[in-house]
């Protein structure tokens, strides 16, 4: 499965996903930004990889259906409701991924 994680800049909470998810063997994991800042930056290709795409915020997601409305069409898009409020890799943010992401895999 292709998983891809967005928040606005990659910095922390998407970056954070990638990380808690990349080495399983059955999963393929991406993560980007909405910003015109964000270290990787969501692009089309990203959206048409991915099987389910969990975005942290609400407004993520409508920061993709008006960017990509094609590409994002028919595509599993999960609001985990992360607010950012954490760094890369605090473990409050760790286990609340968790709890939000595993029903879905």
């Amino acid at each position: 499965m292709n998983i891809l994680f967005i928040c606005s800049r990659n910095i922390w909470r998407s970056a954070t996903a990638e990380r808690i998810y990349k080495n399983r063997q059955d999963h393929n994991v991406k993560s980007a930004g909405t910003e015109p800042s964000a270290k990787v930056k969501v692009s089309a290709k990203n959206i048409l990889w991915a099987d389910i795409i969990f975005v942290m915020e609400r407004k993520h997601k409508q920061r993709l259906v008006d960017k990509f409305p094609y590409e994002i069409t028919n595509k599993k898009v999960v609001v985990l409701e992360n607010e950012d409020e954490y760094e890369y890799m605090d473990q409050e943010l760790i286990d609340m991924i968790k709890l939000s992401v595993d029903p879905y895999l």
